[in-house]
């Protein structure tokens, strides 16, 4: 898929390289898959932001393959907080196949398009949760938050499911100084080489 406007060239699995994140092929077809998904349906549903149409591929999908970078091996599950349109859970899924993840999203159009995108693309290490982020009981080694709440809100809700020694994931704006994290909170960002100008990833622990 040819994206113009886009500041990479070259296949998937190069452009994920450049920012460290290594993908098969099988990986690659099925996050191509995906971006047509959102193309076709997630932007006319309004699920993703009509001016992305032609950076579907590093406004979102290489954007939230950085979360590989953040997300240690031997980690078992994660919750997508607010998942939406399955940024960034279900592009973590297909990258990291050996972490069950719960794509956590209470909006009836959102969940939708979340089970067909589950179902056609044959995602397995996926759950669909089509609840509210407060109201998850369970407890997880980890949570991702990208346009979910400020950074405060955030990880006030994901701090009570996080197990001892988890962490939350969290896409910070622009902005993002250290000093904005949360109290309670250990923070260290994490920053690739980005394909645009966006903000850090956070990683945020318990003290």
């Amino acid at each position: 898929m040819k994206h113009p406007t886009d500041p990479v060239t070259g296949s998937l699995p190069r452009q994920a390289e450049r920012i460290g994140v290594r993908i098969d092929p099988d990986q690659a077809l099925l996050l191509e898959r995906f971006e047509q998904m959102l193309l076709r349906r997630a932007v006319p549903l309004g699920l993703v932001a009509e001016q992305d149409v032609q950076r579907i591929r590093t406004r979102h999908v290489l954007d939230c393959l950085r979360a590989v970078l953040a997300v240690r091996d031997g980690v078992e599950d994660a919750y997508d907080l607010g998942s939406g349109a399955g940024l960034p859970g279900l592009v973590l899924a297909i990258a990291r196949p050996d972490l069950h993840i719960g794509l956590v999203e209470p909006r009836q159009r959102r969940v939708a398009f979340l089970e067909l995108a589950v179902e056609s693309l044959g995602v397995e290490n996926v759950d669909v949760l089509p609840v509210r982020a407060e109201d998850l009981e369970r407890r997880v080694d980890v949570c991702l938050a990208r346009a979910f709440a400020p950074a405060r809100r955030a990880w006030r809700i994901a701090s009570r499911l996080l197990r001892p020694g988890g962490a939350l994931v969290y896409f910070a704006g622009e902005q993002f100084e250290l000093s904005d994290a949360p109290e309670g909170a250990i923070s260290r960002q994490l920053r690739g080489s980005l394909l645009e100008s966006t903000g850090p990833l956070v990683i945020m622990t318990q003290q």
